[in-house]
Protein backbone atom coordinates (compact mmCIF):
# COMPACT_ATOMS: atom_id res chain seq x y z
CA UNK A 1 0.00 0.00 0.00
CA UNK A 2 1.24 3.66 -0.90
CA UNK A 3 2.36 5.66 1.87
CA UNK A 4 2.94 9.55 2.02
CA UNK A 5 4.74 11.19 4.79
CA UNK A 6 5.21 15.00 5.13
CA UNK A 7 6.29 17.32 7.42
CA UNK A 8 6.44 21.19 8.46
CA UNK A 9 7.72 23.57 11.92
CA UNK A 10 4.98 25.85 13.06
CA UNK A 11 6.48 28.49 14.48
CA UNK A 12 3.59 28.13 17.71
CA UNK A 13 2.96 26.08 20.42
CA UNK A 14 2.25 22.68 19.79
CA UNK A 15 -0.83 22.61 22.01
CA UNK A 16 -2.15 25.26 19.80
CA UNK A 17 -1.67 23.34 16.34
CA UNK A 18 -2.57 20.30 17.89
CA UNK A 19 -6.13 22.24 19.18
CA UNK A 20 -6.38 23.28 15.99
CA UNK A 21 -6.06 20.44 14.06
CA UNK A 22 -9.06 18.60 16.03
CA UNK A 23 -11.07 21.67 14.59
CA UNK A 24 -11.49 19.41 11.08
CA UNK A 25 -14.91 21.02 10.64
CA UNK A 26 -12.98 24.72 10.59
CA UNK A 27 -10.72 23.03 7.80
CA UNK A 28 -12.85 24.37 4.72
CA UNK A 29 -12.27 27.73 5.92
CA UNK A 30 -8.57 27.99 5.74
CA UNK A 31 -7.87 25.23 3.21
CA UNK A 32 -8.19 25.78 -0.59
CA UNK A 33 -8.74 21.89 -1.60
CA UNK A 34 -10.69 21.21 1.55
CA UNK A 35 -14.76 21.92 0.19
CA UNK A 36 -16.61 20.30 3.40
CA UNK A 37 -15.69 18.58 6.41
CA UNK A 38 -19.49 18.27 8.75
CA UNK A 39 -18.94 16.41 11.85
CA UNK A 40 -21.45 13.01 12.11
CA UNK A 41 -20.20 12.58 15.72
CA UNK A 42 -18.45 14.40 18.35
CA UNK A 43 -16.87 12.22 21.63
CA UNK A 44 -14.56 13.47 24.41
CA UNK A 45 -11.68 11.36 22.55
CA UNK A 46 -12.77 10.66 18.28
CA UNK A 47 -15.26 12.37 16.26
CA UNK A 48 -16.77 10.95 12.95
CA UNK A 49 -16.60 13.47 9.86
CA UNK A 50 -17.66 13.10 6.31
CA UNK A 51 -15.28 14.83 4.01
CA UNK A 52 -15.47 16.50 0.78
CA UNK A 53 -12.22 17.68 -1.31
CA UNK A 54 -10.72 18.04 -4.67
CA UNK A 55 -8.32 16.66 -6.46
CA UNK A 56 -7.21 17.88 -9.90
CA UNK A 57 -10.95 19.12 -9.69
CA UNK A 58 -12.25 16.06 -9.25
CA UNK A 59 -14.50 15.71 -5.72
CA UNK A 60 -13.68 12.63 -3.39
CA UNK A 61 -15.99 11.66 -0.77
CA UNK A 62 -15.51 10.18 2.31
CA UNK A 63 -16.37 9.34 6.47
CA UNK A 64 -13.97 8.82 8.66
CA UNK A 65 -12.55 8.46 12.18
CA UNK A 66 -10.45 10.76 14.30
CA UNK A 67 -9.40 9.72 17.21
CA UNK A 68 -7.79 11.57 19.54
CA UNK A 69 -4.70 11.35 21.93
CA UNK A 70 -4.27 14.00 23.94
CA UNK A 71 -1.09 13.12 25.99
CA UNK A 72 0.74 12.65 23.15
CA UNK A 73 -0.83 15.15 20.64
CA UNK A 74 -1.62 12.66 18.67
CA UNK A 75 -4.56 12.51 16.04
CA UNK A 76 -5.35 8.80 13.89
CA UNK A 77 -7.46 8.74 11.41
CA UNK A 78 -9.17 5.67 9.62
CA UNK A 79 -11.44 5.58 6.77
CA UNK A 80 -15.11 4.05 7.36
CA UNK A 81 -16.72 4.61 4.36
CA UNK A 82 -16.25 6.63 0.72
CA UNK A 83 -14.49 6.61 -2.29
CA UNK A 84 -11.06 4.93 -1.26
CA UNK A 85 -10.32 1.76 -0.50
CA UNK A 86 -8.02 2.41 2.03
CA UNK A 87 -7.22 6.05 3.56
CA UNK A 88 -5.82 6.33 7.16
CA UNK A 89 -2.65 7.80 8.95
CA UNK A 90 -1.85 10.17 11.92
CA UNK A 91 -0.73 13.83 12.68
CA UNK A 92 1.50 14.07 15.00
CA UNK A 93 2.65 17.37 16.91
CA UNK A 94 6.04 17.43 18.40
CA UNK A 95 7.17 20.95 20.00
CA UNK A 96 11.28 22.05 20.29
CA UNK A 97 11.95 25.49 21.59
CA UNK A 98 8.84 27.16 20.48
CA UNK A 99 8.73 25.65 17.18
CA UNK A 100 6.33 22.83 16.16
CA UNK A 101 7.02 19.72 13.82
CA UNK A 102 3.88 18.38 12.30
CA UNK A 103 3.95 14.81 10.77
CA UNK A 104 1.31 13.77 8.70
CA UNK A 105 1.19 10.54 7.24
CA UNK A 106 -0.97 8.54 5.01
CA UNK A 107 -1.49 5.08 3.95
CA UNK A 108 -4.07 4.95 0.56
CA UNK A 109 -5.06 2.45 -2.03
CA UNK A 110 -7.74 3.84 -4.43
CA UNK A 111 -9.06 0.27 -4.81
CA UNK A 112 -7.94 -0.33 -8.36
CA UNK A 113 -4.94 -2.12 -9.04
CA UNK A 114 -4.69 -1.17 -13.05
CA UNK A 115 -5.51 2.76 -11.99
CA UNK A 116 -2.65 2.18 -9.80
CA UNK A 117 -0.50 0.55 -12.02
CA UNK A 118 -1.01 3.62 -14.65
CA UNK A 119 -0.91 6.59 -12.86
CA UNK A 120 0.14 5.25 -9.10
CA UNK A 121 3.25 7.89 -9.55
CA UNK A 122 0.70 10.73 -10.09
CA UNK A 123 -1.61 9.89 -7.59
CA UNK A 124 1.59 9.33 -5.00
CA UNK A 125 2.26 13.18 -6.35
CA UNK A 126 -1.67 14.52 -5.63
CA UNK A 127 -1.60 12.48 -2.28
CA UNK A 128 1.64 14.58 -1.66
CA UNK A 129 0.74 17.87 -2.32
CA UNK A 130 -2.82 17.33 -0.91
CA UNK A 131 -0.98 16.72 2.45
CA UNK A 132 1.55 19.60 1.89
CA UNK A 133 -1.25 22.16 0.96
CA UNK A 134 -3.25 20.99 4.54
CA UNK A 135 0.07 21.64 6.44
CA UNK A 136 0.69 24.59 4.98
CA UNK A 137 -2.69 26.19 5.21
CA UNK A 138 -2.51 24.60 9.08
CA UNK A 139 1.21 26.38 9.55
CA UNK A 140 -0.79 30.33 8.91
CA UNK A 141 -3.90 29.60 10.56
CA UNK A 142 -1.87 28.82 14.10
CA UNK A 143 0.82 31.13 13.45
CA UNK A 144 -1.43 33.93 13.20
CA UNK A 145 -3.49 32.31 16.66
CA UNK A 146 -0.10 33.24 18.31
CA UNK A 147 0.09 36.58 19.72
CA UNK A 148 3.18 38.71 17.81
CA UNK A 149 6.12 39.90 20.29
CA UNK A 150 5.99 43.68 21.21
CA UNK A 151 8.66 45.45 20.06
Amino acid sequence: MPYVECSIDVAAPAATVYELAKEQDRFPDFMPDVETVVVLERHPDYVITRWKTLVEDAPIEWTEKDVFDDANMRIDYKLIEGDLDTFEGAWTFVEDDGVTRVVLGVDYDFGVPTLAELIGPTLEKKVRENSDMMLAALKVEAEARVPSPRS
